[in-house]
């Protein structure tokens, strides 16, 4: 009987997955349905075992199976891993997602699976800190704080009863990856807390699980019936969130497990010492978690040595928006950010120009191509008044409208503001009336585009030279300095990222695209 692998991620079902699969069921071929790969532009992807390994076939459709099962498809891809796009990645965290069935132990321990565990359980919990601590590992869902600085002081805080959560609420724009690694490979994420846990003295965890994740968060609850046994006496459990963008803030996340309305907590006390019901408790992404077991088994040292400045480790990059090869692309940080949108990416999936890319999500900055030397890192990000966060780039082409981007920030912020703090419930209702009376003060994007300036590479990011002063509407320099001031309240006076974060993406804009809100971009310097 031959046996084919279809992938069960969601993104590859939404593509018809399921018909294909079902049709190989019913041509008589043993069907294992595996996570993805992460390269949707080959979904339906097919793979048939054969004597020289497994041979992958994509897009596939459910009337493919005689074509692919003789040999004879014309989407035949040979080797999957030697592609182009796989064969460039460093997969630390992602290894085995589109390789084994997800719900298999046996599959997970025959690819590398518990050892990590078997070793962390093996030694002191300070010496499994200790190795966290080493490998560099940050936060891969915000800020980038040492994860092992946040484990030491879960270890250190007083007290018997502590808690492992893991924050899967994934709500930006444009990122896949947790729904990618939980749906494709959840031994990994629970093999991750279950360190955890031994590393600080833990005995319950929670996964909070973003409430439109119901495939994901139904494997989930399998793969923790399947593994119950195996990370005794540590107990997991599964829960959805409330909805709501901000509970991915972790102290809003906090209230939510517990039953409460999402909000944000103000700091101090920290959730390192007062946490889940008022517990030391542990908070991390989900790409944290799963990052874990590959720094125990191949050892801190491997994982450093991959990496940026203070960036260490791989970063499961997702591409998304208007971008011809969407997908997952992990690898060491300090790749350029113009190398994944073009070389990774392929540019854009509409043949026109690149124009914008938005990096961590809804309230990321935007970055023109004239900053696509800039090294995937979370030091330089910053200093470029930006933020890696999840690692979500979404593209956009040159038909773009920045001024409706910054408008979509700020109107993102007020509808999802959970309302505790001045700055962001009121600053991002005031931010999108400001930028009302921008758009409808600026000129016609029409007398925009039709003045654009050709340079010496021949795109000048629409600059406006040939307009002059005078004919600069007068009210919209007054609109866009009251726009900056208020962004400045935000990102200071704000009870959390959500609103101290809802000024990138507006700043950004203003600072990258004025002509969009009607204003010239500054002359080039001469050349000395």
């Amino acid at each position: 009987m031959t046996r084919v692998f279809v992938s069960r991620d969601m993104a590859s079902v939404a593509l018809g997955a399921d018909d294909v699969a079902q049709a190989f069921a019913d041509a008589g071929c043993e069907v294992v349905r595996t996570g993805s790969r992460g390269l949707f532009s080959i979904e339906p992807l097919v793979e048939v075992e054969t004597a020289e390994g497994r041979i992958g076939y994509g897009p596939v459709g459910p009337g493919d199976v005689a074509a692919v099962l003789d040999g004879s498809h014309a989407n035949r891809l040979g080797d999957v891993g030697a592609l182009p796009f796989f064969a460039a990645q460093q997969r630390f965290t992602f290894a085995r997602c589109g390789i084994v069935d997800p719900l298999s132990l046996t599959d997970y321990a025959a690819h590398g699976g518990w050892i990590g565990l078997d070793i962390a359980r093996a030694a002191e919990p300070q010496a499994v800190v200790d190795a966290v601590k080493a490998s560099g590992l940050r936060g891969r869902g915000g800020a980038g704080f040492p994860t092992g600085i946040k484990w030491q002081t879960v270890l250190d805080a007083p007290g018997g009863e502590k808690y492992i959560v893991c924050n899967a609420d994934e709500g930006d724009s444009g990122t896949f990856a947790d729904r990618m690694l939980m749906e494709g490979d959840p031994f990994c994420l629970i093999e991750g807390m279950a360190i955890a846990a031994h590393a600080v003295g833990a005995s319950h965890g929670y996964v909070y699980i973003r409430s439109e994740y119901l495939f994901a968060a139904e494997t989930m609850r399998q793969a923790i019936a399947l593994s119950a046994g195996r990370v005794a006496p540590f107990a997991l459990e599964v829960r959805l969130g409330a909805g709501a963008y901000v509970c991915g803030e972790e102290t809003a996340l906090l209230d939510s497990i517990e039953g409460k309305r999402g909000q944000v907590r103000a700091k101090p006390p920290l959730p390192a010492l007062a946490g889940l019901f008022g517990k030391p408790t542990i908070i991390n992404n989900v790409l944290s978690l799963a990052a874990v077991p590959f720094i125990l088994s191949h050892g801190a040292d491997a994982y450093a040595a991959v990496g940026f400045g203070r960036s260490r480790g791989t970063m499961p990059v997702q591409l998304a928006g208007n971008v011809k090869h969407g997908g997952l692309f992990e690898v060491g940080f300090g790749i350029t950010l113009g190398e994944l949108v073009n070389d990774v990416g392929g540019g854009t999936a509409s043949g026109r120009p690149v124009r914008a890319v938005q990096v961590g999500g809804p309230l990321g900055a935007y970055f023109p191509p004239s900053m696509f030397d800039l090294p995937f890192d979370y030091e330089a990000f910053t200093q470029a008044g930006g933020l890696i966060g999840h690692a979500g780039i979404t593209v956009f082409d040159d038909s773009v409208d920045m001024a409706h981007m910054a408008r979509f920030a700020m109107l993102f912020c007020a509808v999802e503001s959970c309302g505790k703090c001045t700055p962001c419930r009121i600053g991002s209702t005031r931010g999108v009336e400001i930028m009302d009376r921008i758009i409808e003060a600026r000129p016609s994007p029409s007398s925009v585009r039709a003045e654009l300036v050709e340079g010496q590479a021949g795109y000048l990011e629409k600059a406006l030279y040939s307009r002059s002063p005078d004919r600069i509407d007068v009210s919209i320099d007054a609109q866009t300095a009251l726009l900056r001031d208020l962004c400045d309240t935000m990102k200071y006076g704000s009870l959390c990222a959500l609103g101290g974060f809802t000024p990138y993406p507006v700043l950004s804009a203003l600072d990258h695209f004025p002509e969009d809100f009607g204003t010239p971009a500054p002359l080039p310097q001469a050349a000395e």
